[in-house]
């Protein structure tokens, strides 16, 4: 005997698969209005102080943008995608640390009405996973806001004294404007300056980052340093354009072997070195890592400063601010030249294997702005898919 209830079932005008589709629409849509984060926990661990954690590293990757590219046998990879699978491998290879992983996406909907979360997160204890989701990079006041709240919500509580390290993956970031950094929210901006409006949650005051990792190109400038220059003790960066915006981190794995007795001066030379032998093996264009000491480079930042912002201002006045401009060694406009200038850098470098770029020898481990047209050798030397 037929079920007098199936009849309104049976006898439906909606075939199936649209009623699933509309179910999972409903379920996404309901998801996407909640206030709550879609994260997962470890509620024994997360948040706890376990014996073994004297090392803290968090990570942010900007993956909306353009990060294809291809080897040399044609495969196709995404930078953003590989760095976050060499930042998971650091995560779960650290016994003795915490790692706070952000992987900012591009914006998406489902059934082009329904917006996605934009922001996944994982957190790390003792080489475990302990917490991961996802979560809204447009909420709060500044563009770090999200990344800070959780950051906030899971780190553990402790009283030992730790080595703090901080990465910034990403296309170089912008000292002025940031219109367009993120490709599929062109109404968003992002700066140096965001960038460090960031790092004061992510380091209350007076506590700064041991080290900061800028795999970025062009992050050794004297605004860029200056301006970071507070939440940090060294700054690891490229001054001139950095393959595929990538820095090898395999160096980081196993913190409690590699960081001798504390003295994270010394791991910063190391990490360094072995990111730049692994560059100058990819690429034929010019390669420079610099490691900068915050506090002896400051005689030289200040000597620069009105300088420098004068230059920026003039960009601010300018209706297509880089139009005109690019990048250039420091040490190549007389302005910059200082006695200062060589103190506190550590540098790696090795010029373009072709073009002009190849007859530069030298590099100061500072960049700076200047009109294209003024002078013939220029760094401007870059990566055929990405800056």
């Amino acid at each position: 005997m037929r079920d007098p209830h199936s009849r309104s079932i049976g006898g439906a005008q909606y075939p199936p698969l649209f009623m699933c589709a509309c179910c999972a629409a409903l379920v996404v849509l309901l998801s996407s209005c909640s206030a709550d984060l879609a994260v997962q926990r470890d509620v024994q661990q997360a948040g706890q102080a376990l014996p073994g954690t004297p090392y803290s590293i968090v990570c942010i990757i900007h993956g909306d943008g353009d990060y294809l590219y291809h080897d040399t046998d044609g495969n196709e990879y995404k930078a953003n995608e590989e760095a976050l699978a060499a930042a998971k491998r650091v995560a779960l290879r650290n016994p003795e640390a915490e790692v706070f992983l952000f992987h900012q996406k591009p914006r998406r909907h489902f059934l082009f009405f329904f917006p996605l979360r934009d922001g996944e997160f994982s957190y790390y204890q003792n080489g475990r996973l302990i917490a991961e989701g996802s979560y809204w990079r447009d909420e709060g006041g500044s563009p770090l806001d999200p990344e800070v709240t959780l950051f906030r919500r899971f780190r553990a509580d402790t009283l030992r004294e730790r080595v703090t390290v901080f990465m910034y993956f990403g296309h170089e970031i912008p000292e002025i404007d940031g219109a367009g950094y993120h490709a599929s929210s062109p109404d968003r901006t992002f700066t140096v300056q965001d960038l460090a409006e960031g790092l004061k949650g992510f380091t209350p005051h007076p506590s700064k980052f041991d080290l900061m990792i800028l795999s970025t190109c062009f992050g050794g400038t004297p605004y860029t340093i200056g301006t970071l220059g507070p939440f940090a003790q060294t700054i690891i960066a490229s001054p001139d354009n950095l393959h595929l915006s990538y820095f090898d981190i395999h160096s980081l794995e196993r913190l409690d072997l590699r960081v001798r007795k504390g003295d994270v001066p010394a791991f910063a030379k190391t990490f360094a070195h072995q990111a730049f032998d692994q560059l100058t093996k990819d690429v034929q264009t010019a390669v420079s890592v610099a490691v900068y000491d915050v506090d002896r480079v400051q005689s030289f930042l200040r000597s620069v400063e009105t300088v420098y912002d004068r230059t920026l201002t003039e960009l601010k006045g300018m209706a297509q601010a880089t139009a005109g401009v690019g990048h250039c060694d420091c040490a190549d406009l007389p302005l910059y030249v200082r006695p200062a200038m060589s103190e506190g850098i550590e540098l790696f470098y090795r010029p373009a294997r072709f073009g002009r770029s190849k007859y530069k020898q030298e590099h100061s481990g500072w960049e700076c702005w200047r009109e294209r047209e003024q002078h013939p050798h220029t760094t401007q030397t870059k990566e055929p898919a990405l800056e």
